[in-house]
Parts: structure tokens; sequence; C-alpha cells
């Protein structure tokens, strides 16, 4: 593999670029960062890796799809949540599609197990949160992510946002407290 010409260039920067443009070169860039990533993602749930790589090349359609719609900010925090929703989709459909092949490769369905039922309610939570997460105000997102997602110190945060230590201590806990009224709201209606 040749070394990446534009390693110098951050996620961020790539992904400021493609905003500001509206230019698929930058996710192109970004995306092949991340090929390795991905494929081994896919294999991991997929457990096949013709299907591992097709399914590389849905997420890489899905991402830049979503892309055009709406701001990412913790872009491979991101595509990882892309990619194994899209997985676990494809199993759901195999599942729905061919019980009977399934069933002669030994697969647990949450029939066979109902203790496999608790896992596939957390994935969707798990959804959910990240729905909700997009929901929150820009200032309490980037907080609550940093927070709980990448385990940063209220002092890092502060650090990294430029915020006083009581914004980042309310940030995150009004954000929390958002967090539950929306996946609240969300699960009643779901």
């Amino acid at each position: 593999m040749k070394p990446d010409p534009n390693s110098h260039i951050s996620d961020q920067q790539l992904l400021n670029s493609f905003y500001t443009s509206r230019d698929n070169h930058w996710l192109g860039i970004l995306l092949q960062r991340y090929t390795l990533l991905l494929l081994g993602v896919c294999m991991k749930y997929l457990k096949n890796e013709e299907e591992a790589k097709d399914c590389v090349q849905q997420v890489f359609l899905k991402a830049i799809t979503e892309l055009h719609k709406y701001k990412v900010e913790y872009f491979k925090s991101w595509l990882y949540m892309v990619a194994k929703n899209h997985c676990l989709m494809k199993l759901r459909d195999k599942q729905g599609r061919n019980p009977a092949e399934i069933r002669d490769e030994m697969a647990i369905t949450p029939e066979d197990d109902p203790g496999l039922t608790p896992h596939l309610e957390k994935d969707r939570q798990l959804e959910m949160m990240e729905e909700c997460l997009q929901e929150l105000n820009k200032d309490q997102k980037q907080c609550v992510t940093l927070f709980y997602l990448e385990k940063r110190s209220y002092n890092e945060i502060a650090d990294i946002t430029g915020f006083t230590l009581m914004q980042v201590k309310s940030y995150i806990q009004n954000g929390k407290r958002n967090l539950k009224i929306l996946l609240e709201r969300k699960i009643n209606h779901s």
C-alpha cells in the first residue's frame, strides 16, 4: 500500500472541505482511510469475506448519501455506527428471508435463545441514542460526546472546546437530561 499523500489533512479538515465545496473527492479520501476498519467491522458481523466487501461498498454509498443530508462531527465513530447498523440489518434480513437455511447453519435466533433478545433490543436502543444525540444542540452534543464516547475529563473538554468548567458540567448535565427525554419520546412512539 502506498503512503497516503493526504495524511497531513485531518478527518475534520476533510469533512469541512466537503461541507464547504460539496465535492465528493474529499469524502473519497476520508472513506479510503477507513476501508480496513469497515472491512474488519463487516467481517466481525457477517463472517464472510465476499459479503463483508460488498457491505463496505454499500456503507460507502450510504455514508455519502447521509453526509449530503446532514452534518457529522465525529466521523470515525459515526461511520462505525453506520457500518454496524448496516451489518445488523443485513443479518436480520437474512434471517427473515431464509429461516430454514439459517437454522441449518445453526444460527441462534431470539426464538431459539431468549437471551439474545436483550442484545437486539440494546442495539436498537443504541441506534435510537445515536439519533437522539444528533438532535441535541451543538454545545451539548459536543460535550456529551467527548465525555461519554471519548472518555474525556471535564478539564480536557474545557481545553478542547474553550468552555469554562462550569459550562462543560452544565452542557453535560443538560445534554444527558435532554437525551433521556428524547429517548423516552422515541421509545414511546416506536
